[in-house]
């Protein structure tokens, strides 16, 4: 298809290209106007239980903490857990991300910190969300440790290391314009090109199968 083509095809179809820069416009404005979104954030940490030999819970860590930590994040992530949090009140966005406080030399999770993260509408909601999705974090921690006959002066615990805060999602409004415009234009003119290959596509298939006008009906 030639240039002049293209050109004639979407003169003749310029009702979509209006569609089209109608529904860019609108989309412009959500990017330059978009809704104020929050992302409530915390990090979570389980501790040993103390002991007479080591008083300080963060110098007596062992590397199966993180896989009680794992296996609790993976129930969390498992639709009953994502039912679960839903009922708790937990209605935005939320991600649970295991973090390695560990160096080079220590490569494995030996201190299982999780950073849990949630957005909402407003500050308020995203650190409420939060706290919401650490209690049921916490209590899974305690059903693991209550089905395994754990004893109560030996059981892990569950602390917050970093308390949660909400922070206000700010994106890039020039990339998110052009963005915009990329598609609506991209959108409009094959939406056009398209629309009209299949309507002349129509009108060449009624053609061959009209009879010629001039055509002398056969005698009966």
């Amino acid at each position: 298809m030639s240039p002049g083509n293209v050109a004639d095809a979407l003169l003749r179809r310029w009702y979509v290209l209006v569609v089209a820069l109608l529904l860019t416009a609108a989309g412009a404005c959500q990017v330059v106007r978009p809704a104020p979104r929050y992302v409530g954030s915390a990090v979570v940490v389980l501790k040993p239980p103390v002991t007479q030999n080591q008083p300080n819970q963060l110098t007596n860590l062992q590397p199966p903490l993180a896989t009680v930590s794992y296996a609790v994040v993976q129930q969390l992530r498992s639709p009953a857990g994502a039912r679960e949090l839903r009922t708790a009140g937990v209605q935005g966005t939320y991600h649970l991300v295991p973090r390695n406080s560990g160096t080079s030399t220590t490569p494995r999770y030996l201190i299982p910190s999780l950073q849990v993260q949630s957005q909402a509408p407003d500050a308020d909601a995203a650190v409420t969300e939060v706290r919401r999705i650490v209690d049921v974090y916490a209590a899974h921690v305690e059903q693991l440790q209550t089905a395994q006959g754990v004893p109560a002066r030996a059981r892990i615990t569950p602390s917050v290391l970093t308390s949660p805060s909400a922070a206000l999602v700010q994106g890039d409004k020039s990339r998110g314009l052009a963005g915009t415009v990329l598609l609506g234009t991209a959108g409009g003119v094959l939406g056009a090109l398209w629309l009209d290959r299949c309507l002349l596509g129509r009108r060449t298939a009624a053609a061959r199968g009209r009879p010629f006008a001039g055509a002398v009906p056969a005698a009966r």
